[in-house]
């Protein structure tokens, strides 16, 4: 039940475009006590389904900028593939705590930043 629980608010955030990781590894890690490369897998496997639900919806709203978008994607895709050779060379723990360091730089940045 855990794990449908995990998965549903881990949906909801990726869905409105936050990302669903940062719900959904942490919960992985500290609650069902997963290595932090696992939980990232697992993270990015549930991420295809997700995406191909949520991408219409917001093409339909036009919330996508297709031209920002293809720039990403290519730069995206290179630094995705450097990133998993990364992770998987690192152990779990130096991992676990990159991972945390990130999380609490976005988060502080989101407090400070001017809202538009």
């Amino acid at each position: 039940m855990f794990y449908i629980i995990i998965g549903f608010f881990s949906g909801i955030i990726g869905g409105m475009g936050i990302g669903g990781g940062t719900i959904l590894i942490p919960a992985l890690v500290f609650f069902v006590n997963v290595k932090q490369q696992l939980a990232q897998s697992v993270n990015l496997l549930s991420f295809i389904p997700l995406c191909l639900i949520a991408i219409p919806v917001h093409l339909k709203n036009k919330n996508i900028d297709k031209k920002v978008a293809i720039s990403i994607i290519i730069p995206g895709l290179i630094g995705s593939l450097i990133g998993s050779i990364v992770a998987i060379s690192l152990s779990s723990v130096y991992l676990k705590k990159i991972f945390g360091v990130f999380l609490l730089i976005i988060g502080v940045y989101q407090l400070v930043s001017k809202s538009t």
